[in-house]
């Protein structure tokens, strides 16, 4: 399995902060934020990452992050995104580096307490189709909000304004090949943008979605709240840590 870092759009909800940056080069307690979601992928036993970006500031990605050996990684690769597309419209440019193969995807601005470990194996071992994170929050409307059935997910709403659930979808996804295949029949949302909902609920529709709870807190980092909040919790336990 591979793993897929995205890492572009303009953060313009961190302006001024991003107005020459970056969101995800800003820091995050003692370490830039790029550096959460990529050690998230090498916790779970994966060694070749792809990080897709975009913006002016690409460039300091590759002067920051190198060829991704201070990670363990064996190969760190790279991609532009032109424009902002949505998350769907960056993973599409990962389809070679994929190479048919299943990929973990983590947004960029995603840190979490523990490791996702347990549900990468769970993966591995289930062959096909995908898996999603979710986590209990208190503001599930600003998330891709599942509506839970049992064990079964039954629907993803995007930012719903009566959520049907008090879960949010963590930006960690879990995909085989035909993730690429999924994001070629999106159409744009009313935001221009090709939602990885949309991904989600096609392979909901094919019954091939399992999902597990997230241990230990989670967090993104994409609004001034968040990333405070995302700098007290690192600061008071630490993030990405195998045992806690």
């Amino acid at each position: 399995m591979k793993g897929v870092v995205l890492a572009g759009g303009l953060g313009s909800r961190l302006l001024p902060l991003t107005k020459v940056t970056n969101k995800h080069l800003l820091p995050v307690y003692d370490k830039p934020m790029i550096y959460y979601p990529i050690q998230t992928l090498v916790n779970a036993g994966i060694t070749e990452v792809m990080l897709v970006t975009g913006g002016n500031s690409a460039g300091d990605f590759l002067k920051l992050l190198g060829n991704g050996r201070d990670f363990g990684l064996k190969h760190l690769s790279y991609t532009y995104q032109q424009g902002e597309g949505g998350i769907a419209d960056a993973l599409r440019l990962a389809e070679h580096f994929a190479d048919e193969g299943p990929i973990c995807v983590v947004l960029g601005d995603n840190l979490i307490q523990g490791n996702i470990a347990k549900a990468a194996e769970a993966f591995r071992a289930q062959k096909k189709g995908a898996k999603i994170l979710l986590k209990e929050v208190k503001d599930p409307q600003r998330f891709g909000v599942p509506y839970l059935e049992g064990n079964r997910v039954l629907s993803i709403e995007e930012k719903p304004a009566h959520p049907k659930s008090s879960y949010a979808v963590t930006g960690i996804y879990f995909y085989d090949a035909r993730v690429f295949e999924i994001t070629r029949t999106l159409k744009p949302s009313g935001r221009g943008e090709l939602e990885i909902t949309d991904v989600n609920n096609a392979y909901i529709a094919s019954g091939e979605l399992t999902w597990n709870v997230l241990d230990g807190w989670w967090t993104d980092a994409g609004t001034i709240e968040s990333l405070l909040a995302a700098n007290q919790l690192v600061a008071q336990t630490g993030a990405n840590r195998m045992e806690f």
